[in-house]
């Protein structure tokens, strides 16, 4: 599973993992499939949008269905019958999305299950035992994400601890692990603080991560100040590791952040908006619900090759939004799922081209 860079365009890189045979090529996109399913689409569906690789949460499948029900299975690829790569998120961000359910203690973090009130002790080493249960190809590290505006005492002790926890993450990874072919990433925290994130590199690189996530973004930072940390503090990822920008997903920030020598991305944005009728084309966002589409005989996106836009016009995805039916929320998230995935082959063709400055140029042409 051995990552390695093919090409580049300045920092913009094409790299290639190869998981058994299935070969993912970077820079790529995972879509959110939080309790083993990309919400309202089945397998064959998330396939034929181009998505080779997915993201699942071990935490909440920890509590629902449950660690004994996917073992039962072998895998949770067996449980939802895909045959791709899954990377799986350790917890760690729900103690920020779910401050309100959790205590943090030096061990680990007290969670109420918000499924039937129940507390629960998670540690570092629970969450790489539940991890490796479900047979993950890249397993995160559990750490502490905390908001982007807290002060730097706080934030250099959250940053503190998160580095204990990579390295309880670490060792218990390396005695539990069922095969040599799991990958174990690292997360980068320190907030807006670049002198705490260089910090927090220089140890995880220390513990020889098999890659390197930046953790804390997109929790409320402006896209100046995530433009900057990411100028700074990604030219220090060792180059042949591969660099991972946790939850950002609008179509602008996957492109300045490619830019920025990103390699892997994730984010429930396209599935989300999706659902709320929100729909990414060429020239930009269409709101299906608007009323100026009930009469729209055109569909979504004319260069989209997607099921929906072969078969389906604007009015009556509008129609189906109107209703509130089931069909037009998984016609819709086929579409953007497609939008995603398009825009990341394209993304990598124009760094194989050594056109990627000439793509960024032309994307926004577009948007105007």
């Amino acid at each position: 599973m051995k990552f390695q860079v093919i090409s580049q365009d300045k920092e913009a890189r094409h790299g290639m993992f190869n998981f058994n045979g299935n070969i993912i090529e970077t820079p790529v996109f995972m879509p959110v499939g939080t309790y083993g399913t990309v919400k309202s689409l089945n397998i064959e569906e998330i396939k034929n949008t181009g998505s080779k690789i997915i993201l699942s949460n071990a935490l909440h499948l920890y509590l629902r269905p449950g660690q004994d029900i996917i073992k039962l299975h072998g895998s949770l690829h067996n449980f939802m019958n895909w045959n791709g790569p899954i990377l799986t998120d350790s917890g760690g961000f729900q103690i920020f999305s779910l401050s309100n359910f959790c205590r943090i203690k030096e061990e680990g973090v007290i969670f109420k299950n918000h499924i039937n009130g129940k507390k629960f002790f998670l540690t570092p080493e629970l969450s790489m035992e539940i991890q490796i249960d479900l047979g993950s190809n890249i397993i995160m590290i559990f750490d502490e994400c905390i908001a982007y505006n807290k002060d730097w005492e706080k934030t250099k002790f959250a940053m503190e601890r998160s580095l204990n926890w990579s390295r309880r993450s670490r060792i218990h990874f390396d005695l539990k692990k069922k095969n040599k072919k799991n990958l174990l990433f690292g997360i980068i925290h320190g907030g807006s603080y670049k002198s705490l994130r260089d910090i927090s590199l220089k140890e995880l690189i220390k513990m020889d991560f098999d890659g390197y996530a930046l953790g804390g973004l997109a929790v409320g930072e402006s896209k100046l100040e995530m433009h900057d940390l990411l100028d700074h503090i990604t030219p220090q990822i060792p180059k042949k590791k591969p660099r991972y920008l946790m939850g950002v997903g609008k179509p602008e920030d996957l492109i300045e952040s490619v830019y920025r020598g990103i390699d892997m991305f994730d984010c429930v944005l396209p599935t989300r908006n999706a659902r709320n009728g929100h729909l990414f084309v060429t020239n930009g966002i269409i709101k299906i619900r608007n009323a100026k589409y009930k009469k729209d005989l055109s569909v979504l996106d004319k260069k989209c090759t997607c099921y929906t836009c072969q078969n389906y016009s604007r009015s009556y995805l509008h129609h189906l939004d109107s209703c509130n039916e089931i069909l037009g929320a998984r016609l819709n998230t086929i579409h953007n799922l497609h939008y995603y995935q398009t825009l990341m082959f394209n993304i990598r063709n124009a760094i194989k081209q050594k056109k990627f400055d000439e793509f960024v140029s032309n994307f926004y042409n577009q948007k105007k």
